[in-house]
């Protein structure tokens, strides 16, 4: 008798069905994060190289005191932004006072300070403000005086701490800040997801408060690398690693498991590129310079900076930058907060008893 059982007459399955079947297994996922983590290395290298590879000047305001209108005064200054293809953006002020004022505001990152009717110039430069600008400004000033006819003394009057002779450790120090900060809400996720919401702000606070301090006292105490001024450089660090734990906890209430994609493209490869720690903002392509002063790391980048480089000339902007991404992260997660992967249920009070 015949075989007439379902497995003799099953067909094979379609392409289809097995696309289907393909999509419901756990190596469709796989596959995913193996074309996204490919993407995201091309990006991150490209966001990284676009900005730092090739720093160059674009506006760099700088300060012009004395007799910049006689002539070989007015030969120098467009010399200078010949070299520098117009990229100089001079102010002009009264007294030699007024300029440093404003360098110590970081409204401009040198002086130039014309005498002897245009035949001598004193470059006045604050390393401090950014040592990718100072030394193109170093190199430049000298090459166009001796062209024209001016001779050119190059100063620092605010120099960079001997423990950071490029400047880099401002840059350093934040961008841990931002990396941990978002990483730990990450590890708060998988190792802790049963917190509820004030919890997992509250524990967000606290390794912020921990993290900051860890980072000052490694770079200040342990390493000597610079000398902050501790409490101020602490409160920037651990409002930098709670704004970057809260960006990550928003996405997660709004994307949940892909929430490190769109903190990853806000955080590594726009607002560290852009955040001027690097490479100073003049340098740096024209919209980065722009959009990191409002992103996180850029925000923290220049608190810090501040607070190290220019005490008693602190600016609100950064900490009210930072201070508004935290506050829009928790308002998101707290108004959305259901949709939050982590979270427990409150038992009833007679199940208590």
């Amino acid at each position: 008798m015949a075989d007439t059982s379902h497995g003799a007459h099953a067909q094979p399955p379609t392409l289809g069905q097995r696309w289907s079947e393909f999509r419901q297994s756990p190596l469709w996922p796989a596959v995913v994060l193996v074309l996204i983590l490919a993407a995201a290395a091309g990006l991150f290298a490209g966001s990284y190289t676009y900005s730092m590879a090739d720093p160059t000047p674009h506006s760099i305001p700088t300060a012009v005191v004395g007799s910049y209108e006689q002539a070989r005064g007015q030969v120098f200054l467009d010399g200078l932004e010949e070299a520098l293809n117009a990229s100089v953006k001079v102010h002009v002020y009264d007294s030699a006072a007024g300029a440093r004022q404003a360098m110590d505001d970081q409204e401009v990152f040198a002086i130039f300070n014309i005498h002897d009717g245009g035949r001598t110039a004193v470059l006045d430069l604050s390393g401090a403000s950014g040592a990718s600008v100072a030394e193109v400004l170093a190199d430049t000033a000298p090459a166009v005086g001796e062209k024209t006819g001016v001779e050119v003394t190059v100063r620092d009057l605010n120099p960079l701490q001997e423990g950071d002779p490029r400047g880099l450790a401002i840059f350093y120090i934040s961008l841990a800040a931002v990396i941990i900060g978002f990483v730990g809400a990450i590890q708060l996720s998988v190792h802790a997801p049963s917190l509820t919401p004030i919890e997992r702000i509250l524990f967000t606070l606290a390794y912020a408060l921990l993290g900051g301090f860890a980072i000052a006292a490694t770079v200040d105490w342990l390493l000597g690398a610079l000398d902050l001024p501790f409490v101020e450089s602490w409160l920037i660090l651990a409002l930098t690693l709670f704004a970057s734990g809260m960006v990550f906890t928003m996405f997660n209430t709004l994307f949940g498991r892909w929430a490190m994609l769109p903190t990853w493209g806000l955080m590594i490869l726009l607002g560290n590129p852009s955040s001027g720690g690097a490479v100073s903002w003049p340098l740096l392509p024209s919209p980065l310079g722009e959009i990191g002063k409002w992103l996180p790391p850029g925000a923290s980048v220049n608190a810090q900076h501040t607070a190290v480089y220019f005490q008693g000339h602190q600016h609100a902007f950064p900490f009210l930058v930072l201070g508004g991404w935290a506050l829009l992260s928790c308002t998101v997660f707290w108004i959305w907060r259901h949709r939050h992967p982590g979270g427990r249920e409150r038992r009833p009070a007679h199940a208590e008893s």
